[in-house]
């Protein structure tokens, strides 16, 4: 007898479809909330390098997991308090990252992270109430209610480990170049070969390579986007502060041509970047670690 996991009932969860109407609706307010660029950057987690949310939410995590060890042992109420209290605060700007990343996603993985955020949401309310009836000196009430909030998060945190290790949000999915170091510089192709001021798309054993050409200097990336796999090539290219970037089609991170270096997000991994150069009207590319 084969048992059902939790993780194949999850499976099931991103193909409910009948969810699609509703994360449309939030995505949608999300969107307009957290309009700002440079907002939306910083809580994508561009300045870090990588996201900002499974930082944010050490905060309330550690604080409910503690607060729930204080409660078992006596005379700690006020530092029981206390600390649902720090949860309850820092779970607004935890959730805030979690949408922003979330809003910038595919439909399967909005499907599960709705109910993710849900589970947390719920979590957020037992511990406001928690905390309340700590006030009262209620301690009982404020215990279960306390430990419930645990059970819902504990739940909302298992959805978000499904999002990020299964369905793999928040992951670098750009191309691996790492085969190509000590390979020495290679030929992609005659000059002429690629059209002026247009991407077009090379194989490198293997590997897909967004090229992109004007005058007589190339630019050669990966071509899958670091966010979530989309393909640049597809993209169109934008002029950020003077320096030709690439912008992919699915969710608008944009990349510089040159470096591969993050300009907006969602976005947070750099693409891998080909150093180029141009001998006898042919295209040669080597690894970043080549000399």
């Amino acid at each position: 007898m084969i048992s059902v996991r939790p993780s194949d009932l999850v499976v099931r969860l991103e193909k409910l479809k009948g969810l699609d109407p509703l994360t449309s609706r939030v995505r949608g307010v999300v969107h307009k909330v957290l309009q700002p660029q440079p907002l939306r950057d910083l809580l994508h987690g561009v300045p870090l390098g990588h996201p900002l949310h499974p930082l944010m939410v050490q905060v309330p995590l550690g604080s409910w997991l503690s607060a729930a060890v204080l409660d078992i042992i006596p005379d700690t109420e006020r530092a029981a308090r206390t600390l649902i209290g720090v949860g309850i605060l820092s779970a607004a700007p935890a959730a805030a990252s979690g949408y922003a990343d979330w809003s910038e996603t595919d439909p399967s993985q909005q499907r599960v992270g709705l109910i993710h955020s849900t589970a947390n949401l719920v979590a957020l309310v037992l511990y406001a109430a928690s905390w309340k009836q700590r006030s009262t000196h209620r301690s009982v009430a404020a215990k279960v209610l306390s430990y419930s909030g645990l059970l819902a998060v504990s739940a909302g945190g298992f959805l978000g480990g499904h999002l990020a290790y299964r369905q793999r949000v928040g992951m670098d999915h750009s191309g691996d170049l790492s085969h190509l170091v000590g390979r020495g510089w290679q030929s992609l192709g005659p000059l002429v070969d690629f059209p002026e001021n247009q991407l077009s798309q090379r194989q490198i054993e293997g590997s897909p390579m967004v090229v992109y050409r004007r005058g007589e200097t190339i630019y050669v990336l990966s071509d899958v986007c670091s966010h979530l796999a989309g393909p640049l090539h597809e993209g169109t290219v934008a002029d950020v502060d003077g320096s030709p970037c690439v912008v992919c089609p699915w969710h608008q991170s944009t990349f510089a041509l040159e470096s591969g270096g993050v300009i907006r997000g969602p976005a947070t991994a750099p693409q891998s970047a080909l150093k180029t150069k141009i001998i006898d009207g042919v295209v040669q590319v080597a690894a970043q670690s080549e000399r």
